[in-house]
């Protein structure tokens, strides 16, 4: 096999200098004890669900055991056990764990059950995809090249696609890569963010509704799934949607029909649905917050998007890429040095690709400005989205910025922030201050040019829908929606 530890859940195979392969270790879970004695599950994939609930790798009818009771994941450090926050918990060597990494042969007990865990002397083989970018992503590494090949595989079909994955890992770019590689390519990608539409109103976006079906009803509404016939519908932070709802969301997915609030008839669909979440959607279950039938309409495949903690050699192209978007758009940039870019491939990123975008984007803007990053800045992580630590100082020593430069900016061009660095205070303050005051500026622009649309402002501003809402809120222009922004504003 080329591994014999067998602590080892993946490893790659070589042509030559480059990665063809992964291998993944097959697997065994043995019930010892148990109503379930002598049942067994043998996987060959990087997850692996033990629980009551139909659909879990290894079923048990125990009484205890929860509907999704705990899974194992194969990552970069082994076999990690995660308890998914079932009613009786899970242990091991008589303590209730959570978060545990497995040894060979560990003895899981679930209710009245014990488990043995056993990796095997096999494995399977994973191919790889030969590119280094698909659609909007970007990344060579074995990770990434792996999803490459799955999303290969799953876009041409119409099956629902459920993208996991932390925040900031790229899950809406997956799921724009799809729709672009599917025969639904020419038709609408309608994107609805379950987390940031107010629950009064998240049934009309998603379904519609017709003229006086409720108050300020003052027209009939096409929403999102009617929108989206003959293409793809985009569920963001699927996580979010109030538990009412759900019941309504399966039926549509189940009919592939949808009826506007107020009507009396039915409007047949042609769509895909692809899905999005940064929660744990098996403890949701478990708590009661989220449907399992619905989980198991949307999930018909599932698509787990690496953090990038998780492909460090991936984050100096990814830099050199966001510094060409930048360019494309008119800033001036510099390459970044080699002793910035491993201080970046040495920096965790919580906040993934999107901390990465924007500390990227934060110290052109801070250059352009007249100012430039402190030594080690790169590394270092932005304290919020809004960009309030980049660890960028004013040259010469707290000099103001000229109160007159640049009065009237060109056309679609936002003018540099004009304000003067008050060095009476701490240096972060002021730099707090003025990045501020630059996020409220940009905002209120970017937000008029696009006729008040946060999507659309987002994706020309290449943030995200939430980021830019909680922007909104930190800056003080929550209360934007239905109003004109004018320049007086407080931010």
């Amino acid at each position: 096999m080329g591994v014999d530890d067998v602590r080892t859940g993946t490893w790659v195979t070589f042509d030559g200098s480059s990665a063809s392969s992964m291998q993944v270790r097959r697997c065994r879970l043995v019930v010892v004890s148990g109503p379930d004695r002598g049942a067994e599950a043998e996987v060959g994939s990087t997850w692996i669900r033990v629980g009551a609930q139909s659909g879990c790798d290894l079923v048990l009818s125990d009484r205890l055991v929860s509907g999704h009771h705990f899974e194992i994941l194969l990552d970069e450090a082994g076999y990690r056990l995660r308890d998914l926050e079932s009613t009786n918990g899970t242990f091991i060597a008589g303590h209730r764990v959570r978060d545990v990494y497995l040894n060979p042969g560990t003895a899981i007990y679930a209710g009245e059950s014990r488990l043995r865990f056993e990796p095997l002397d096999d494995s399977v083989t994973v191919e790889l995809s030969h590119r280094d970018r698909f659609g909007g992503m970007v990344g060579s590494s074995v990770a990434m090249r792996a999803l490459y090949a799955r999303l290969e595989r799953i876009a041409p079909t119409d099956a629902s696609v459920l993208i996991t994955g932390e925040t900031g890992s790229g899950k809406e770019l997956v799921a724009e890569a799809v729709h672009q590689h599917s025969q639904r390519a020419s038709g609408p990608f309608v994107v609805v963010d379950c987390g940031s539409i107010p629950d009064n109103l998240i049934a009309s976006e998603l379904f519609g509704h017709e003229r006086g079906a409720f108050t300020g009803a003052i027209s009939s509404y096409a929403g999102a799934f009617e929108r989206a016939h003959g293409g793809t519908i985009f569920l963001d932070e699927i996580g979010e949607l109030p538990l009412e709802l759900q019941p309504n969301l399966l039926g549509v997915l189940e009919r592939r029909q949808v009826r506007r609030i107020g009507a009396s008839r039915s409007i047949p669909l042609d769509l895909r649905v692809i899905a999005a979440t940064n929660r744990d959607l098996a403890s949701e279950m478990n708590r009661g917050t989220f449907r399992s039938d619905l989980y198991y309409r949307l999930a018909v495949v599932q698509v787990r998007v690496p953090p990038l903690r998780e492909r460090p050699e991936d984050i100096p192209p990814l830099a050199e890429h966001f510094l060409e978007l930048l360019a494309a758009g008119g800033a001036r940039v510099t390459p970044l040095s080699r002793e910035t870019l491993e201080s970046l491939r040495n920096h965790r990123f919580p906040g993934n690709v999107r901390e990465l975008r924007n500390l990227i984007e934060r110290s052109v803007i801070l250059a352009e400005a007249g100012m430039e990053p402190d030594q080690g800045t790169m590394a270092e992580p932005p304290a919020d989205d809004a960009g309030m630590e980049t660890g960028a100082e004013a040259r010469g020593g707290g000099e103001a910025l000229d109160p007159q430069a640049d009065p009237v900016p060109a056309p679609g061009r936002l003018p540099v922030v004009q304000m003067e660095v008050d060095d009476a205070v701490p240096y972060r303050i002021a730099k707090q201050r003025l990045m501020a005051e630059f996020d409220s500026r940009y905002l209120k622009q970017l937000l008029r040019r696009h006729g008040g649309n946060v999507s659309g402002a987002a994706r020309a501003a290449g943030l995200d829908r939430m980021t830019v809402h909680k922007m909104l809120q930190r800056v003080g222009l929550g209360g934007w929606r239905g109003r004109a922004l004018d320049d007086d504003d407080d931010a």
